[in-house]
C-alpha cells in the first residue's frame, strides 16, 4: 500500500459512492480494496483513507472519538462500490464480527456481489439483532439455495415486523432463481 498523499484531500460530506469513486481514482481499484480489507481486519489503512470511506464521521474518530466498530464497518461498506473477488474471504470474517453494524453490512455486501456464504448467513438468521436476521434473510434469498428456504420461512413469525417484510423479499427472491 502507497501512503496518503495530504495534499488531495476528501470531500468529507459527499455521498460514500463518491468519496470510494475519489478513492478509486485517487489510490487505484486494487488499492483501495486492499485497504478496505486491511480495515475489516482491524489494521490500519492510513488517515486519509478513513476518511474516503468514513466521511465526516471519521474526521471525530481520527480526533478521538471512541473507534469501537466504525473502520470495520466502512471497510466493508465501501465493498458495495469496489470490488475483486479477492475480498470474499473477509466478507466472510466480517459476517462474524462482534458489532452487528459490521454482520449487517458483510450480509449486504454478500447479497451485492453473490458471494457463496450461505452456511454464515443460515447462522444470522437467529442474530439477536432484527437488522442483522432482516439483512441475512435478503442475502440468502440473493446467493442461497432451496436448503436455505425453511430458515428464511421460520422468519416469517419473527417478532420484528421488518425482519417479517424480508424473509418474505428473500423467499421471492430464492423461489425467482429456482
Amino acid at each position: 500500500m502507497s501512503t496518503d498523499d495530504t495534499s488531495n484531500t476528501t470531500d468529507l460530506d459527499a455521498p460514500t459512492e463518491q468519496r470510494i469513486a475519489a478513492a478509486v481514482a485517487r489510490w487505484g481499484e486494487r488499492e483501495v480494496i486492499e485497504r478496505s480489507v486491511a480495515l475489516i481486519g482491524g489494521l490500519s489503512a492510513g488517515d486519509e483513507f478513513l476518511l474516503a470511506v468514513g466521511g465526516r464521521h471519521a474526521e471525530g474518530v481520527l480526533k478521538g472519538a471512541p473507534v469501537l466498530y466504525w473502520p470495520e464497518l466502512w471497510g466493508t461498506r465501501a465493498l458495495l462500490y469496489v470490488w475483486d473477488d479477492s475480498a470474499a474471504d473477509a466478507v466472510g470474517v466480517a459476517l462474524q464480527n462482534q458489532a452487528w453494524r459490521v454482520r449487517e453490512m458483510a450480509a449486504r455486501v454478500a447479497a451485492a456481489r453473490g458471494l457463496p456464504l450461505a452456511v454464515p448467513l443460515a447462522e444470522l438468521l437467529t442474530d439477536d439483532v432484527a437488522r442483522v436476521r432482516a439483512a441475512a434473510a435478503r442475502a440468502l434469498g440473493a446467493v442461497g439455495s432451496v436448503s436455505d428456504e425453511a430458515g428464511i420461512r421460520q422468519l416469517l413469525k419473527d417478532k420484528d415486523v421488518d425482519v417479517r417484510r424480508a424473509a418474505g423479499q428473500g423467499l421471492a427472491a430464492l423461489s425467482s432463481r429456482s
